[in-house]
């Protein structure tokens, strides 16, 4: 009975701690992932500001005032990989209203974030060159479709983090996401520590270098739309890490893979 109390429990902490004719960009174009380019203008805002202990490598934190975009990463990834995989913008098109900016927005947003095919084709953005543009202008728009905080709390795979990360596992993790992103896929990936919090987040690998000992991943982070993350796969130890960030102190962490499937 107690085992199944804490399994609860353990599954209730999940889900409620988380954290480019006219030139054309995106679906269309067949080309690589840029991340001045196809992110949003804004960052996720952390709800705590991170101080680092002098003297350590830990880090503390306090609460952070004025907090309005927070704990959103993972419907940003999502938002992001919607917008590569089915948006073309063109810049040479002439401005349309906004409302139907909306209603361009919308069309986007509702196709199935887990494939990347879809036979309608993708959706025309005139008189912007790429996402990056579009959302600084349309901001507010995007945060109210990134949707209450609760998005990224009951994301469907937030239930994987509570189980153990074998060693093969992680192994097969990382084949799958570097064979991905040959394929042209952006594998949207979860980052945990569990049972210890240290990092619960949610990011978009969109490259991948292979040497004899590691995998190291480039990725978009929301919280730093600025700076690629990267994560460092090492082949003899079947581990991932990721270097110090503003959130975190750096170090190893456990990975999967996200809007993937049925049950993530």
């Amino acid at each position: 009975m107690r085992a199944a109390i804490t399994g609860a429990c353990a599954l209730l902490l999940g889900l409620t701690v988380a954290c480019a004719s006219p030139p054309v960009t995106g679906a269309a174009s067949q080309r690589p992932f840029d991340l001045e380019r196809d992110t949003l203008a804004f960052e996720n805002e952390l709800y705590w500001v991170y101080e680092r202990v002098p003297g350590s490598t830990e880090l503390t934190h306090r609460p952070r005032e004025g907090v309005e975009n927070g704990q959103r990463c993972a419907a940003m990834a999502k938002v992001v990989r919607q917008f590569f995989w089915n948006a073309r913008f063109v810049a040479d098109l002439p401005r349309v209203t906004p409302e139907e900016y909306v209603e361009l927005v919308h069309r986007v947003l509702e196709r199935d974030s887990r494939h990347r095919e879809d036979a309608r084709g993708p959706i025309v953005i005139p008189a912007y060159t790429d996402l990056r543009a579009f959302s600084a202008d349309l901001a507010p728009l995007f945060k109210e479709e990134l949707g209450g905080v609760w998005r990224s709390y009951v994301q469907r795979g937030n239930w994987r983090m509570i189980f153990p990360f074998a060693p093969r596992q992680q192994r097969a993790t990382a084949e799958e996401m570097r064979e991905g992103l040959v394929r042209g896929d952006l594998p949207i990936v979860h980052l945990v520590t569990f049972p210890i919090q240290a990092v619960n987040h949610t990011v978009v690998a969109y490259d991948a270098h292979e040497t004899a000992t590691t995998i190291r991943f480039s990725a978009y982070d929301p919280n730093d739309n600025e700076h690629p993350l990267e994560i460092v796969f090492d082949r003899a130890e079947a581990t991932f890490s990721i270097g110090p960030r503003e959130y975190f102190a750096g170090g190893q962490v456990h990975l999967y893979e996200i809007y993937r499937g049925p049950f993530f």
